[in-house]
């Protein structure tokens, strides 16, 4: 079997969390990463034995051994970064928020459609144990029919504050950054809504500190989801229907997350056992990425060009509802 040869563009923290993950894929090799400048990417060469130290992105994207790229880098940049490696033919996984909008979101899938070139939006809880056994369950009826998904998601940042939370011009704000993995919850589980409410608090820099969304729906259902650095929450995430709860506890979007079952009455919990692997939980959506390579796929069967679409579109609604606006959005 080839083994899928992969770069990495950024050296940040999560560039860092990922290239440690994908040691536990064992048909992938991390053999390259691409930073802004040589020393950078020789500090993050030599801590994960990269073979190819890249002073830029460009220069990534150039090498001839790489299969696919992941892409690391402060939202505001993910669009630009990703039709770079289009344009030289090197497949994309790009972490989320997959652009800052709808209208780069269709530029960036239609070049990879254009250029038969696979892309795939990093929505690694997707792709996690307990998020599969979660949807088997409700697809099994336990719940009944599901009534309301309570979704809470708070961190009060520690200094140094990262530049990319506040700053508007790097897609600063709880949304886009955290209130991201509450949509997307939401909306696996409920579809698209049929009515949005919502609002924010803004912080000094004008971008959301605090972000309330209320998801309506036709059939009565509602989803309460909730985003802050105003305060250290519990970030969990509450399934309820008419025969029974699921609660994901803290972190719900992680794979250390534990599923709390309860039919029917609320003393009755079951713990719901889950598979565990060693890492933070990349590999499983590394695994997938390689899957469709080898498949010859240029769009993921997981999480589609319409799913990611769809969010992003879901997104630009509720910033515009609350509020929440960027220069790359015009006027």
């Amino acid at each position: 079997m080839k083994t899928i040869k992969w770069g990495i563009l950024g050296a940040g923290r999560i560039a860092g969390k990922f290239a440690g993950d994908l040691k536990l894929v064992t048909d992938a090799e991390l053999i390259a990463v691409g930073s802004r400048t040589q020393q950078s990417a020789d500090e993050f060469g030599k801590e994960f034995n990269i073979k190819y130290r890249h002073a830029s992105y460009e220069a990534l994207v150039k090498d001839p051994e790489v299969d696919v790229i992941y892409i690391a880098t402060p939202h505001n940049l993910h669009y630009e970064n990703t039709l770079l490696c289009l344009q030289h033919n090197k497949a994309v996984l790009c972490e989320k928020p997959f652009a800052m909008n709808a209208r780069q979101t269709k530029e960036m899938i239609n070049l990879a459609t254009e250029k038969k070139v696979f892309l795939m939006e990093a929505l690694w809880t997707k792709f996690h144990p307990h998020y599969k056994k979660m949807q088997e369950m409700i697809g099994q009826g336990l719940l009944g029919e599901v009534c309301s998904v309570l979704i809470n998601f708070g961190f009060k940042p520690a200094p140094p504050i990262p530049a990319r939370l506040f700053d508007p011009a790097l897609g600063g704000g709880t949304l886009m950054d955290i209130g991201i993995y509450n949509v997307f919850m939401a909306m696996s589980i409920l579809g698209k809504p049929d009515a949005i409410e919502a609002s924010m608090t803004p912080a000094s820099t004008g971008v959301d500190e605090q972000c309330a969304i209320l998801f309506k729906y036709k059939n009565g259902a509602m989803a309460q989801l909730f985003s802050t650095f105003s305060s250290n929450l519990a970030t969990e995430a509450d399934i309820s229907g008419t025969e029974g709860r699921i609660r994901l506890t803290s972190r719900f979007y992680e794979p250390s997350a534990t599923i709390e079952y309860y039919p029917k009455y609320p003393d009755s919990r079951e713990i719901i056992p889950v598979e565990r692997e060693a890492g933070f939980g990349y590999q499983y959506e590394a695994r997938h990425v390689n899957d469709c390579l080898r498949r010859g796929l240029t769009e993921s069967d997981v999480i589609s060009f319409a799913d990611t679409l769809l969010l992003m579109e879901t997104l630009d609604m509720i910033r515009s509802i609350a509020g929440i606006h960027y220069a790359v959005d015009g006027n």
